[in-house]
């Protein structure tokens, strides 16, 4: 845990974990703050959980959180009366210790601190504020500070981002590209499904972030506050400024657990669990391997999901196990779906069927989860009859996994970039911005009514790296995105139904039926996702190779 001292009763970091808490305590820290909302990353601890550690550790937590780049001068006050209330030692935090940063600065007084003491304070831990002193000195800061202009700036860093940025570098070394994203950890979110069934240890699905960015590309480790496409300009925290020619936008999907209310206070106990954050996967395996009997259930929210197969394969994997340890029948396992069918491409069903038959498990579809109480094992669905009328019905549990409901990131709905419902708003065959013609979108941000799918994205990127640079003059003709997607749907141990399918639910197969009939359970479907999907991720995507993802220059 990397601590920077701003004054004597104040420490600021990047976001803490409930592992860190004896440390800091051991340091003398007597209150945390949390600047961070939740769900914004995927290894992120809820604040529930860092304040129940927190206050066993003899701490208090208080939760001041501040949107990325949007720090008001309402909230910096509300930091200075928090802090003016507290006696002893301070450590504040979020996603990297700048949002906190900020709001000290803004809430000190010239009295207290003059400006260049808080640019040398900020510096000396890390932080560049001077922008936020010319806000304080009342200085126009529309334009803010502008760090650097490039041919290209990708925002995000997961699939979508680096490998856009890797494809374009391939294609041409000249470009002059940025790629930013403030996270240290890069993760190989479709592995953690394996995780969740004991099949992949959790250190094989993440890397650090700095040994994936291409070479050739500058890494600006800083989140992103807003977008100025007028001015081509990306604003970063702490009113800095990029400046682009070009503008891609991949930066992923917000996992809104706190729309579901109780689900944080819960989550990592009470037999509350979700494949969807890295810390829990692990979890979720420790909890099929503890389950003798009882109840267990598994929920899907409404779409749009990031591969909408996963929670359903956290049941197959689980009721697999305890078949094969002889328990199935002594436990009532139950998919509870926000949606009205099982999957959303037919032609997959019977062959998934079959295994809810199997597994004996119950469907219930048109049940939203909407609230959970872990103490007493209880969860509340909003059911919703054929009339459209809802009610609610409860159910105990023993075990849950839980898939949370998903959004746009904040910074991305409340943009000029964003259609109605918050997502980037682009050609569904170019995945060019509608309105913006040197902007391109990829991966889970956009609209284009595509799953949600890391395979997506290898698909995407390689188009939009040719689009774009169809735009600048350097590459001929213009390659059309099909809406392909896979969902590797593990329905037992050693097989695999291997969904492939595009818009409209096209199905588009990637192998010769007589070799792989995605259509049916194989161990071959299992083998690719095994053994040959995650060094062709790491080693393939993520490097500019475009092993079956060569963009095919104007077909639709």
């Amino acid at each position: 845990m990397d601590i920077h001292q701003l004054t004597d009763s104040l420490t600021v970091s990047a976001q803490v974990t409930a592992d860190d808490l004896n440390a800091l305590a051991e340091r003398g820290v007597r209150h945390l703050i949390c600047n961070r909302p939740d769900g914004e990353g995927p290894d992120q601890p809820a604040f529930a959980e860092i304040k129940r550690a927190a206050e066993t550790a003899g701490m208090s937590a208080h939760y001041l959180p501040v949107t990325t780049g949007k720090v008001g001068d309402e909230d910096a006050a509300e930091f200075g009366r928090l802090l003016a209330s507290l006696e002893g030692p301070v450590h504040a935090f979020c996603r990297s210790g700048m949002r906190s940063t900020t709001l000290w600065a803004l809430s000190r007084s010239p009295d207290e601190l003059t400006p260049a003491e808080i640019v040398r304070r900020g510096k000396a831990a890390g932080y560049d504020m001077s922008s936020v002193v010319a806000r304080l000195l009342g200085e126009d800061e529309s334009g803010g500070l502008v760090l650097a202009e490039y041919d290209v700036v990708v925002v995000g860093a997961g699939a979508g981002g680096i490998s856009v940025a890797s494809s374009l570098l391939a294609r041409d070394s000249s470009l002059s590209v940025a790629i930013v994203d403030p996270a240290d950890i890069h993760y190989y979110q479709p592995g953690w499904t394996f995780v969740g069934a004991g099949i992949f240890k959790p250190s094989t699905t993440a890397k650090t972030m700095a040994s994936l960015i291409p070479r050739g590309a500058d890494w600006v480790k800083a989140a992103v506050a807003a977008f100025d496409p007028a001015r081509n300009a990306v604003i970063l925290e702490g009113c800095r400024v990029l400046r682009y020619t070009r503008l891609v936008v991949a930066a992923g999907i917000k996992l809104d657990w706190d729309a579901i209310e109780g689900l944080p206070e819960t989550l990592g106990r009470n037999g509350v669990t979700s494949n969807y954050r890295f810390d829990l996967a692990s979890y979720t395996w420790q909890l099929v391997q503890e389950l003798q009997g009882g109840r267990a259930l598994f929920t899907q929210p409404p779409m749009p999901i990031k591969c909408a197969g996963a929670p359903q394969k956290a049941l197959y994997l689980s009721a697999d196990y305890w078949r094969r340890q002889g328990r199935l029948a002594n436990i009532d396992v139950q998919f509870y779906n926000a949606g009205a069918v099982l999957f959303g491409v037919p032609e997959y069903v019977p062959a998934l069927m079959k295994y809810v038959e199997r597994y004996n498990a119950g469907l219930n579809f048109n049940h939203k989860l909407v609230r959970i109480d872990g103490d007493r094992r209880t969860a509340w669905f909003e059911q919703t009859d054929a009339d459209g009328n809802p009610s609610e019905v409860a159910t105990e549990f023993d075990m849950i996994h839980v898939v949370p409901p998903q959004t746009a990131p904040d910074f991305i709905r409340v943009s000029p970039l964003a259609d109605g419902a918050g997502w980037v708003d682009v050609d569904q065959n170019t995945l060019r911005h509608k309105q913006f013609d040197n902007i391109w979108a990829l991966g889970d941000v956009m609209n284009a009514p595509n799953a949600k799918t890391a395979a997506a994205a290898r698909m995407q990127a390689p188009i939009v790296a040719n689009n774009l640079l169809a735009d600048m003059g350097r590459s001929k003709g213009v390659a059309h995105y099909n809406g392909y997607g896979s969902c590797p749907l593990t329905v037992e141990r050693g097989k695999i139904v291997l969904a492939e399918f595009g818009y409209g639910g096209k199905l588009l197969p990637s192998m010769p039926t007589w070799l792989l009939d995605g259509r049916k359970p194989t161990r071959a479907a299992w083998f690719l996702k095994e053994r040959l999907l995650p060094p062709i991720y790491w080693k393939a995507m993520l490097r500019g190779r475009e092993w079956l993802a060569t963009p095919v220059i104007g077909e639709k």
